[in-house]
């Protein structure tokens, strides 16, 4: 199995993690669990796909997707009713879970011959729509769109390392890990301490005057 192909697996895993994890916060019976799973681990790569016009879509033409993301949801159950997860383990298992994306997103656009600017922009893609869409069906705000919280930000950052690193020919996996680790490594810092982009905001009460 190609390096990609186990990123790819490894990324609907933890993205599958979340899912369920965020699932329990909202205390969905198991069909919700896994409906939330899946929806968080393959959405981003169905919208890309759709966006390619690749055809059939990943986790139609292999079917392996469906069963490791259901296998690691229901996982999370199990472990989750040995031991309770901290509050922190949706964050960082949707943190891996966007570093893994993102760089396969990224590597497949790249593949199709596409620019740059599009490969980074397809990789944020492959990397976050899959939790906005989670957050929308969980009745909570995506976290694309929380002050404080480099989501979409970290995979700007870490795509463009990546296609950076692939265009100056650094050896391969190189590129690869080194954008996996500033995605990982902007979300988590975001966390931790807070980080953010400066915020625009507006005086309403000296517009209303």
């Amino acid at each position: 199995m190609t390096l990609p192909a186990v990123l790819d697996f490894v990324g609907v895993s933890v993205f599958a993690v979340s899912g369920a994890l965020a699932a329990g916060r909202k205390q969905l019976d198991l069909l919700g669990v896994v409906v939330l799973a899946l929806v968080t681990a393959i959405g981003g790569g169905t919208i890309r796909d759709v966006l390619l016009d690749r055809n059939p879509i990943f986790w139609l033409a292999n079917g392996s997707y469906i069963l490791v993301i259901a296998a690691s949801a229901l996982l999370t159950v199990a472990y989750a009713r040995w031991r309770r997860p901290p509050r922190s383990a949706l964050l960082v298992a949707d943190a891996l879970g966007l570093a893994l994306f993102s760089i396969t997103g990224a590597q497949i656009a790249e593949r199709t011959g596409l620019p740059p600017v599009s490969c980074v922009v397809l990789g944020t893609i492959t990397g976050s729509a899959g939790g906005i869409v989670r957050d929308v069906l969980s009745a909570e705000i995506p976290l694309v769109l929380k002050r404080g919280n480099l989501y979409a930000t970290a995979a700007i950052a870490g795509t463009a390392t990546y296609v950076a690193l692939e265009g100056l020919s650094v050896p391969r996996p190189i590129p690869s890990f080194a954008g996996m680790a500033v995605i990982a490594g902007v979300r988590l810092a975001a966390i931790l301490w807070g980080l953010q982009l400066p915020v625009f905001e507006l005086d309403s009460s000296a517009e209303k005057r």
